[in-house]
């Protein structure tokens, strides 16, 4: 009699190679970082600075991602690499989701691991995956989400409603945009046959346990005069770069790779046409719904959508894999040599894997001018890369300025910022100095508020002399901020040292505040 080696099925089995794709996935950033990368991300110094300040809510953001970064850095640290573990993190547990959401669709070892293979040469998600934000937590979530709702297409098990409930929720607590989703699936529900689901109880409970856990931050909302619609307008005016449908699209295909554009369009045919895929035509309706409230808003960027397509990732996988079951094996040589090409090609341009002078002799080899999405004028890195220079200068100069105070001047000192990213760089990188607090009127800051309220010294970073004049009675040159591969914006700053002001911090707050 022969005994079935179960541990040998498992090492060829497709969750196997889901795990080994997912480990690359976080071994890939947790390496990257821990040789340093380019330093912190401007938006991460503000994130940290959050994390100082537990609330229900912020001006860009709800408060899951940060109460989580705040449970991060007490167990972990603040090194870059302690940051940035749960992103990396994330990204991994995406890529095995989006192997088994085609597990789930009848996808086989073939599709499983491609589907996976997709979301990791995706520029957009090795960016994402490579920096603390929401983003990384977002991306989980709509994956997270997508596999929930096709176990429940599958089994129809309705108690599950009640767990997508809880993660569309908790999805809401990390960024509104899953609000997309929720549209998405509603219309999905309503225009297919599945509309039958929404006869039953549990699709609307869950709705209901999602607004529930959301109303904590509606509250915040209120009790602050809603600043995230004022922070949306202003950035949606004077921030972001407007792009035409075309140029949208254009974008889209890019950051999610122009080798997986075939597998995602594939996907989508396979979703609205296909004898076996319609059974999950919901999906692609969420897909197109989202897609059509971005087209229709000039103001939004490609990586909005990025959420959406681990579902694209797994359905056009499996239409791959079913077309490649009818053709001769050699088909799959060519695929996995263009697969690598891909990410070997594009990786450089997504994450710090090259030294910076590597990096621009790459970019422009490949004619890849520098880009961003919003209206800022760059040197020679992208916006991406050139927030991750310049913080250390930055910070030891403001110190140079700083101790040329006496130490009585020093207790009455605070050091205002033009920004979130200059204030958070300072406020954390500062704590070797011992520097003064340093404040702004930008996003949360404003409503924490001046700290100092009597401060009767302020260091003022970047702004011109004639209008400091107008607060304050003595301003003195102190120095100047020169960064290298820094945005130009952050480099070039005089330093500003402003003595007796002409009213008290308190007074002067409100007309510090900027939202965007």
């Amino acid at each position: 009699m022969k005994f079935k080696n179960r541990n040998s099925d498992f090492f060829f089995s497709a969750t196997f190679v889901l795990i080994l794709l997912s480990l690359f996935k976080f071994l890939l950033h947790f390496v990257i970082n821990a040789n340093g990368a380019y330093g912190f991300f401007r938006d991460e110094f503000y994130y940290i600075a959050c994390s100082n300040h537990l609330a229900w809510g912020y001006v860009d953001q709800p408060p899951l991602s940060i109460l989580l970064l705040k449970i991060s850095r007490i167990i972990l640290g603040d090194s870059l690499v302690a940051i940035r573990f749960l992103p990396a993190l994330l990204g991994a547990l995406t890529v095995f989701i989006t192997g088994k959401i085609a597990k789930e669709m009848g996808g086989g070892i073939f599709s499983q691991a491609t589907a996976a293979v997709c979301m990791i040469i995706g520029p957009i998600y090795l960016s994402f995956n490579n920096y603390y934000s929401m983003n990384s937590f977002d991306v989980f979530f709509w994956a997270l989400s997508f596999y929930l709702l096709i176990k429940i297409l599958n089994s129809g098990k309705r108690n599950l409603w009640y767990l997508l409930g809880f993660v569309l929720g908790m999805a809401l607590m990390n960024k509104v945009s899953i609000l997309w989703f929720g549209a998405g699936l509603f219309v999905g529900l309503l225009l297919t046959k599945n509309r039958s689901l929404l006869k039953t109880k549990e699709p609307w409970i869950a709705f209901g346990i999602a607004a529930l856990i959301f109303i904590p931050h509606i509250i915040w909302q209120i009790a602050n005069s809603f600043p995230t619609l004022e922070f949306m307008r202003n950035a949606i005016q004077d921030k972001y770069v407007l792009h035409s449908p075309v140029e949208f699209l254009h974008s889209v295909i890019l950051t999610e790779n122009p080798i997986t554009f075939p597998v995602w369009l594939a996907g989508l045919y396979f979703l609205l046409f296909n004898k076996k895929g319609k059974r999950y035509i919901t999906l692609a309706v969420i897909f197109l719904t989202v897609l059509a409230i971005l087209l229709l808003n000039p103001a939004s960027k490609s990586e909005y959508l990025a959420s959406s397509f681990p579902i694209l990732f797994a359905a056009g996988n499996i239409a791959i894999e079913k077309f490649l079951e009818k053709k001769k094996k050699f088909w799959l040589k060519p695929v996995i040599f263009f697969v690598l090409a891909a990410f070997i090609f594009i990786a450089p341009l997504a994450v710090p894997l090259l030294s910076v002078k590597s990096y621009i002799k790459y970019a422009r080899a490949l004619g890849e001018k520098p880009s961003t999405t919003e209206k800022k004028k760059l040197n020679e890195l992208p916006q991406f890369f050139a927030d991750m220079f310049g913080w250390e200068t930055m910070t030891n100069t403001v110190a140079r300025a700083y101790n040329s105070l006496s130490p009585e001047e020093k207790e009455n000192c605070v050091i205002f910022c033009n920004n979130y990213g200059e204030a958070g760089a300072i406020n954390f990188l500062g704590k070797q100095y011992n520097l003064a607090p340093a404040i702004s009127g930008h996003n949360n800051y404003f409503l924490w508020g001046p700290v100092r309220k009597q401060a009767n010294i302020v260091i003022v970073i970047g702004q011109k002399k004639v209008e400091l004049e107008n607060t304050f009675e003595e301003v003195v040159a102190a120095d100047t901020i020169r960064t290298k591969y820094s945005m130009p914006y952050e480099t070039d700053l005089p330093i500003w040292i402003c003595k007796k002001p002409k009213a008290s911090l308190s007074k002067i707050w409100p007309q510090t505040k900027h939202y965007n």
